[in-house]
């Protein structure tokens, strides 16, 4: 298959929960309140707990590595807006969509990341570069 500059991914749809969260903290060992504790997350100014922002970030790559072009070589990405996690069974839907903004002179492909909470960006100038393999 042929990726060239414009290939759009195919988007991907991630509910995070309250559970997913404190799996992360364990995980990750980042145990902040604003992760789990909601009067600790409002008295700080926020509107509810909140997602990691490693997890978030983690949860956008997967709309680049489940389209296996390839290997990943880097991922980059700004926090510009949290993910807001109610306390519910239904959690905080992130939209995820990803098209090819450049095929690098190496060969390389540039993927363009859009991560969306409530309609609006969470994460800023997201990127990956991956190396295509020959089935890609």
């Amino acid at each position: 298959m042929s990726v060239d500059k414009g290939f759009e991914l195919k988007p991907l749809q991630v509910r995070l929960t309250r559970a997913d969260l404190v799996r992360y903290a364990g995980a990750s060992l980042d145990f902040n309140p604003i992760h789990w504790n909601e009067r600790f997350a409002t008295e700080v100014g926020l509107p509810d707990v909140i997602a990691h922002g490693m997890l978030t970030m983690a949860v956008a790559g997967r709309v680049v590595t489940q389209a296996k072009l390839g290997a990943l070589v880097s991922y980059t990405a700004r926090f510009t807006r949290p993910v807001v996690v109610p306390d519910d069974d239904k959690g905080a839907l992130v939209e995820l969509s990803a098209k090819v903004g450049a095929v690098l002179d190496n060969g390389d492909l540039r993927v363009d990341i859009t991560a969306k909470f409530d309609g609006k960006t969470v994460l800023g100038r997201a990127q990956a570069v991956v190396r295509p393999t020959e089935a890609a």
